[in-house]
């Protein structure tokens, strides 16, 4: 018989004194047609519902990510979410396919942590939660 195992959570105040990360969302994009890290996208972050909030807006750094505080649960509750990633504006240069890319989702565990790496090119993108 296997015994079942117990998820084991840390609260954020927690997680941040063993300097490990518990609930928030984080941001990580590449552009694989290039491979580098999109340095300069902008990315929004909307809580959608139960309320309509933008919970963070910034551009990402040189590795790719977003340093908000949101990466460390700031702002996140329970609800809807929506993620803005402006391709559009990254691509500038010259005419481009993609404009906002939308991703939504829902948290229901806001002590869990969402990581959202995004892969994208001019034409197409993948996005998932991560680990």
């Amino acid at each position: 018989m296997l015994a079942e195992r117990q998820r084991f959570r840390l609260s954020w105040w927690r997680a941040q004194r063993r300097n490990m990360v518990a609930g928030g969302i984080s941001i990580h994009a590449v552009d694989v047609a290039s491979g580098r890290p999109a340095q300069g996208l902008r990315v929004e972050i909307w809580r959608i519902d139960p309320d309509s909030s933008r919970i963070a807006d910034g551009r990402l750094g040189a590795n790719g990510v977003l340093d908000h505080p949101v990466a460390q649960g700031a702002g996140v509750t329970a609800g809807e979410y929506e993620v803005l990633f402006h391709l559009g504006e990254f691509f500038s240069d010259s005419g481009g396919f993609l404009t906002v890319t939308p991703f939504r989702f829902r948290i229901k565990e806001v002590d869990e942590h969402f990581h959202l790496p995004l892969k994208f090119t001019r034409w197409g993108y993948s996005l998932f939660r991560g680990a």
